[in-house]
Parts: C-alpha cells; structure tokens; sequence
C-alpha cells in the first residue's frame, strides 16, 4: 500500500471512492470479496479462507486497494461496499510475477516501455451493483492512472462458470472482435489454453452477445480494450477467464473532462 495517497476521495452523495489507507480497511475488502466470490458465486474455499471468511493471497500486502465506501453506513471499515486491486510493475517485482503471469504468458506486456498497471479482484457488494458504484470505481481508476501516469492496464475478467462451451458464444464474439494486436496479446499458457473460437464467426450475433457480457467485460470493451488469445478455467474461482488490456488514452481523457468540470463548476 502506498504511503501517499494518489488522489483525493471523489464523491457522489453518500458514495465515496478513495484508496484503502489503513489494515481494517484492507480486512473489509478481504470480507466483502469472500462473501462476493466464495458464498455468492460459488468459489470454492481452502481451510485457512473458510477459517477466516476472507479471501486474500500475497499480492495484497504490496497492491493498493480502490475502495467504494457507503459514508451513510460509515467512513471507514464499516462502509466498504465496493473494491478494486491496483498492482503497478514495482509493487510485482516485490512477488516476483503479476498475478495474470500466473495464467497467461504477459512477456509482451511486460516489455511495454511505459508504465502498466494490472487490474484485478474487483468485486461490489449485491445491494450496491448499480450504476453509481460502477462510475465510481471507474472514476476512482481513471483518477489513479492519472496521477501514475500509467500508460497500460491488463488483467483478467471472468465469464461465469466453467463450462467453455455453455460460453461458446461469447468467447468466440470475443476473439474475432476484440482481439489485441501481435505486439499486445497475451496468450494463455499452454497446460491452461481454452479455444476461443467455439463457433462459426457467422453463427454469433454480435449485437445480442455484448449486451449479454458482464458489465466488467463491457466497461473494458467501451475503453477500446482487447482481450488475449485463449480462455483460462479458474476451478477455485468457478470462472471462465479471458485476459484483458486497455491503453489508457481513453481513460485519461475521460478523467481530465471530469477534471475540468469540477473546475469549471466550482465558485470562485
């Protein structure tokens, strides 16, 4: 965790997002994805994370943690409703690898001569999966590669599920539409490798198949991302993942308007 913090919290009524900035704060975000990932979308758990009812690995002690607080339910620990997990290139030296390394060959990425952040864990608590907490997490990633001056985001986005074939349509929308160019892709490794393309290019209605993706995949998708060649099966997890990149331009931009605005609606 970072000692200063990148960006003030931003508002939206009683929503905040901001950066985790003390151990309890980090405990609620561990608590709220075990209740996300472990007992609604059915990951199964080890014996430490049953004990405990948190989800959390090596990568947190050296991730900065984006949080969406509720401020009418409380500022800190209490209020956390939402999460993101930022891994910049330093903080995965201190591991050794990016967490996606673990599933997908990144060497590409990994040359990229700019700055790169690796997205992952995200995950918002039931009674807030509307539009607000989604624009503020995104709000709060855009405020952060800003003030990083990141030039490349990846990750891993999940399909629901196992079954490559139940996602036959998606997967294979995916890899004919939205593929990252040569000097990008990431590529699953080889004892992980799933086949994206699982139908016909022409028995896939693109349209119908976007509006079905989950809302992470699409918010990537609207930034200009790509996704990477072939699908990895997360068991513990009960996913289906496909790798993700995303050139911020977008994002920055996006973040400088909102920037502007607030300057431009502020009294003198």
């Amino acid at each position: 965790m970072t000692s200063a913090l990148p960006f003030a919290e931003l508002r939206a009524s009683n929503l905040g997002v901001r950066i985790a900035t003390a151990a309890d704060e980090i405990d609620a975000v561990q608590a709220l994805r075990y209740r996300v990932f472990y007992t609604e979308m059915g990951a199964k758990p080890d014996a430490e994370t049953l004990r405990s009812g948190r989800d959390r690995d090596a990568y947190d002690a050296v991730a900065d943690h984006l949080l969406v607080v509720d401020h009418a339910v409380g500022s800190g620990a209490k209020g956390v409703v939402g999460t993101y997990r930022l891994i910049r290139r330093e903080a995965a030296a201190k591991i050794g690898q990016f967490y996606s390394a673990g599933e997908y060959d990144i060497g590409r990425i990994e040359q990229w001569p700019g700055r790169i952040l690796e997205l992952g864990r995200s995950c918002v608590d039931a009674r807030y999966r509307d539009r607000a907490a989604m624009q503020l997490l995104w709000g709060g990633i855009a405020a952060y590669v800003f003030h990083h001056k990141i030039d490349l985001m990846f990750g891993c986005a999940s399909l629901p599920g196992t079954d490559s074939d139940a996602l036959a349509a998606e997967l294979t929308y995916l890899y004919y539409h939205h593929l990252a160019p040569p000097d990008l892709r990431p590529r699953a490794l080889p004892h992980r490798y799933i086949e994206m393309r699982r139908l016909d290019r022409d028995k896939i209605d693109p349209r119908r198949t976007l509006i079905g993706l989950p809302p992470l995949m699409k918010g990537y998708l609207r930034l200009g991302g790509f996704v990477g060649d072939g699908a990895v099966i997360d068991a513990q997890f009960n996913t289906t993942d496909v790798a993700v990149v995303v050139k911020t331009d977008l994002v920055t931009a996006s973040y400088l308007r909102h920037f502007e605005r607030r300057v431009r609606d502020a009294p003198d």
